[in-house]
């Protein structure tokens, strides 16, 4: 893959939603370390999964509209399979 560097606001955003994401786990931790209720356990796994979800569709769209259409620019057409790939494992 290309060398690439994302400017620090993109970086700060994600970096700030993924310490969202881990606020909210170290919670629902807490949650099942104090025996709460399952069904309250499973709703906030729910929306940690989403949190970390939503966070990889920002860093998929930044890697598209900016990583993918540089490498293409560059000649760097093996980025579409490793983008492909990508995709798919963020999908499984």
């Amino acid at each position: 893959m290309s060398k690439h560097k994302h400017s620090d606001e993109s970086k700060k955003a994600v970096i700030n939603r993924l310490s969202r994401a881990i606020g909210h786990l170290e919670s629902v931790k807490k949650m099942v370390e104090n025996d709460a209720d399952c069904s309250e356990v499973l709703i906030q796994l729910s929306a940690v999964r989403s949190a970390i979800n939503n966070t990889g569709k920002v860093i998929l769209k930044e890697h598209i509209s900016h990583c993918i259409v540089h490498a293409i620019e560059d000649g760097d057409e093996e980025v579409i399979q490793e983008l492909d790939n990508a995709i798919d494992k963020f999908i499984k």
